[in-house]
């Protein structure tokens, strides 16, 4: 994303754009705050009422679904915040979501921050792959690949290997 490049979308000048933003990185953080805070909105929604893997599934599935319609948002979101903006951000709100669901699994520390970290890398590793093509190429569908990790995923946080 440049300036330059949202001017011409917009039919205005460059220099005009420079009295809404300070710069390119200005322009990138406030999307990726507005990634944050719509993801986390239909994270929330979906997830309402729902515990185990009911709320793995609605979870992962809000989080699969936004990156596949939004895939220029969601790639924003994934940047590197400063601590202010990402305090002040969503971004908190994901974590909080994703240990609700975790509280399912009855995984205590350091187990937990594990399995945050291993299903934010399974999440972000298959739509990034699924949304530039990387499944295009095999007969499998990656709904049905999707569904089969989610099984995983569930099979792995129920029988969490203890801490040695």
């Amino acid at each position: 994303m440049t300036v330059s490049a949202l001017a011409r979308r917009f039919g205005v000048k460059p220099a005009a754009l420079y009295s809404h933003v300070r710069d390119v990185q200005e322009l990138r953080v406030r999307v990726a705050v507005l990634g944050l805070a719509e993801l986390a909105e239909r994270a929330a929604a979906a997830l309402a009422g729902r515990a185990g893997k009911d709320a793995l599934v609605a979870f992962a599935d809000a989080y699969r679904g936004y990156a596949k319609e939004h895939p220029g948002r969601y790639a924003a979101a994934q940047i590197q915040l400063d601590d202010e903006t990402a305090h002040a951000s969503a971004a908190r709100r994901h974590a909080e979501m994703t240990r609700a669901i975790l509280r399912g699994y009855d995984l205590p520390e350091p187990a937990q921050t594990d399995a945050v970290r291993m299903l934010h890398s399974t999440f972000h590793g298959f739509v990034s792959l699924e949304t530039q093509g990387g499944f295009s190429r095999t007969a499998r569908e990656a709904d049905v690949s999707w569904a089969r990790t989610l099984d995983a995923l569930d099979s792995v946080l129920r029988n969490w290997p203890p801490e040695e």
